[in-house]
């Protein structure tokens, strides 16, 4: 069944991958961008810190398959709602030690600059939320298996499809800011450049905002959220502070290519083609009696089924963020100050430039830097 699931979810990514507007990248070598010192800094970085969230991962699934060999008995005699809670603050604890030593390294090199304190309290909110969503979900899985216990699948791929749409449409304006200030972005230079870039790309610009990153990081990004009403572009406070005007339009040029090509409902899209197969995959491997008791099996099953998932839809990310940094250079014309912004934000961010084939096939959502780079020489050499 997780085959099934793996052969849909590569031939929802064969249907979703932009297919035009891409630009093929040049080779080129990490060491005609970085430093020796620079390349070393990044892999002692971020190899360890890819364990340590790989571990941290393997206690949550370890504590499942623990529970669900052999459920306690207070797990049975509960109520699916204060289950479905009680294991997902049970998952945010075991983790702990590990991310703590993460992060004291992330402290270490610059990259956080936020207090022990201001983490626990994001923990604790994020903890909350995470608690209320899993209470929810675990009560309307066994409504499900108790009401339609061979086809419940089906409505519950619909709620985990309508679940992710309306994580996405209200996130922005409902959990956001629970977490960060968003400030609409003032008028001067910068938006002017904003609104001026979006009416080239053709796109319609609710809002740009600026988030206090900066209480948290050193590191600099930008991202596009929200859907229809919601939708937004989001800059970092660390991106307008540190990058020059032309590497920051690029930034911006990159995120109005997601609003054009409607690149948050490709992801909404993709969900919804793999969704019922993945629930029916579920079922298929959780098949016990409904109730409390059974959910560190369900929860499992879904973990089992995802990941592979999850995995294939990097490729599609991939893509998508190719055809992103392609449409900047073209609307910017400015392939100079995308190499210098692609070498500045990995040295700054720590981010290792030319990861090793198999982890960007694993875990990239992005294509490594040293391909963006390829890609602005490939555009340059076809300006000449």
């Amino acid at each position: 069944m997780v085959g099934l699931v793996s052969a849909v979810a590569y031939g929802a990514v064969l249907a979703l991958r932009p297919r035009e507007g891409l630009i093929a990248p040049e080779p080129v070598e990490a060491g005609a961008h970085f430093s020796a010192e620079e390349l070393a800094r990044a892999r002692a970085f971020r190899r360890p810190q890819l364990l340590l969230g790989l571990a941290a991962t393997g206690a949550e699934l370890g504590l499942l398959a623990a529970l669900a060999a052999r459920p306690p008995a207070a797990l049975r005699a509960t109520r699916p709602a204060v289950a479905g809670a009680a294991l997902s603050a049970a998952a945010t604890v075991v983790p702990l030690p590990l991310q703590a030593v993460s992060r004291r390294r992330a402290i270490r090199v610059g990259l956080v600059t936020q207090s022990w304190g201001g983490w626990a309290g994001d923990l604790v909110k994020a903890g909350a939320i995470g608690c209320g969503l899993a209470a929810l979900a675990a009560e309307l899985a066994d409504r499900l298996r108790r009401r339609l216990p061979r086809t419940w699948w089906l409505p519950g791929a619909g709620a985990v499809v309508g679940a992710m749409g309306a994580m996405v449409f209200a996130g922005p304006v409902v959990l956001d800011p629970l977490f960060n200030r968003f400030e609409p972005l003032e008028d001067g230079p910068l938006r002017r450049d904003v609104l001026e870039l979006a009416q080239r790309a053709g796109v319609r610009v609710r809002e740009v905002y600026v988030v206090d990153a900066s209480r948290r990081t050193t590191a600099a990004n930008a991202y596009v959220t929200g859907l229809g009403a919601t939708k937004r572009v989001v800059l970092f406070d660390t991106l307008i502070q540190s990058f020059t005007e032309d590497e920051t339009r690029l930034v911006v040029a990159h995120e109005l290519a997601h609003v054009r090509y409607r690149d948050v409902q490709r992801a909404l899209a993709f969900t919804a083609l793999v969704a019922p197969f993945g629930a029916l995959a579920v079922a298929a491997l959780a098949p016990g009696d409904p109730g409390a008791a059974g959910l560190p099996g369900l929860a499992l099953a879904t973990t089992a089924v995802s990941a592979p998932a999850g995995v294939i839809a990097n490729a599609l990310s991939r893509r998508v963020e190719a055809r992103a940094d392609a449409f900047s250079l073209r609307l910017t014309d400015a392939p100079d100050a995308f190499v210098s912004f692609e070498r500045r934000i990995a040295v700054r961010n720590i981010a290792d430039p030319d990861p090793p084939r198999l982890l960007t096939a694993l875990f990239g959502t992005h294509p490594s830097t040293m391909q963006r780079i390829g890609i602005a020489m490939a555009y340059a050499g076809e300006r000449r």
